[in-house]
């Protein structure tokens, strides 16, 4: 370990980067969708192999949840989470999304059964709206019939499109992509890390597209004035394999899926390891340990290249001190800290200011 540099005011801090914290995982997907648990019952399942999907749910033709779970495991998936919902609308896709909530330890939703409503496009914002209010999660979304209407409303930062439909060995029907796609984020994450691009990867399972795109229309879908649509490419000899990392924001900042899903890790990190922090007194002894928790992880997002930089000093900066945390701030219950994180795309600081309150922790 390196050794502390003082300097007033505030303080600099110089850390070796610490062992990743095993328990908080990225890659975990929760679905929500319309299957019949066999044991009627609406609770949460836990789902760590595709044989326990079987086990514990009926197989039904309104639900994709089956295909897509399937197509989760199959491409390196580990973990999921499934929530029943009652039925395909508003209110039970609120129901569900509450339930969310109340499960620890994941960051990726699919919802493949919503494609079958009306108003497909509506409840997909809905689950956009509620990852951007979470800030802790993506939404991983399934291209609808009319794409083009599909990208003109769907608004945010936390979601990402695929396209096409699969044909899939154990399916005689299209399958919706959201679940082979969880299953490569799985799988990136542990070979590269959330901050790695899950591009030019072979989807396993996958017989056949429903769709090929033209080169107009790829180059359509990537244009930085719509929000973009990640489509997957058959390659002869290569197989399928997804063929863009972005999200459907317009903002530079916040339009590659590796950068939002870095500071989504950001956050969760920081609630998982910091939580604590509403039960100490609001002094320098408390800025200094979330200062120096905080510079221990990212110097290890820095050391693993999530983020850019010859040095740590280029690569981030951590600011929690009393010019941070006047003592209004300090009389309203909250610790204020200040994070610049240069990911390796866009080529600028990502600026994040760390509310710390009684509720957890706030980042704007």
């Amino acid at each position: 370990m390196q050794g502390f540099d003082f300097k007033i005011p505030g303080v600099t801090l110089d850390f070796s980067a610490p062992v990743p914290t095993e328990e908080l995982l990225s890659g975990i997907p929760t679905f929500l969708g319309v299957p019949m648990a066999k044991d009627g019952s609406w609770d949460v399942k836990r789902l760590t192999l595709w044989t326990q999907f079987e086990q514990v749910f009926e197989a039904t033709s309104d639900s994709f949840l089956e295909d897509t779970i399937r197509g989760f495991f199959e491409n390196g998936g580990e973990i999921c989470y499934v929530v029943p919902l009652r039925d395909k609308g508003f209110q039970a896709l609120r129901d569900g999304l509450e339930q969310t909530e109340l499960i620890e330890n994941f960051d990726l939703i699919c919802v493949p059964d919503v494609v079958l409503h009306p108003q497909a496009v509506q409840l997909q914002q809905m689950v956009v709206d509620h990852c951007e209010q979470m800030g802790d999660r993506l939404a991983i979304l399934d291209a609808l019939p009319d794409i083009d209407q599909q990208r003109d409303f769907l608004k945010g930062r936390s979601a990402a499109i695929y396209a096409p439909w699969l044909k899939t060995e154990f399916s005689d029907r299209p399958v919706p992509p959201c679940g082979h796609i969880a299953g490569v984020f799985t799988r990136n994450d542990r070979t590269v890390g959330v901050h790695g691009t899950p591009a030019n990867i072979a989807l396993e399972g996958v017989l056949d597209l429903t769709t090929l795109f033209t080169s107009a229309q790829q180059a359509d879908f990537i244009a930085g004035d719509r929000p973009a649509v990640n489509y997957i490419r058959a390659f002869t000899g290569r197989g399928m394999r997804i063929w863009g990392g972005r999200t459907i924001s317009t903002d530079p900042e916040w339009c590659y899926v590796g950068v939002r899903r870095l500071f989504i890790q950001f956050k969760r990190w920081c609630d998982f390891n910091l939580a604590d922090i509403a039960f100490e007194e609001n002094n320098f002894k408390l800025w200094l340990r979330i200062q120096r928790e905080i510079a221990y992880y990212c110097e290890t997002l820095w050391s693993q290249g999530a983020l850019q930089g010859a040095t740590p000093e280029q690569a981030y900066f951590v600011r929690c001190d009393g010019s941070t945390n006047p003592r209004e701030v300090i009389d309203q219950g909250k610790v204020i800290t200040e994070v610049g994180l240069a990911p390796t795309v866009p080529n600028e600081f990502i600026h994040l200011t760390l509310v710390h309150g009684e509720n957890g922790v706030a980042v704007n």
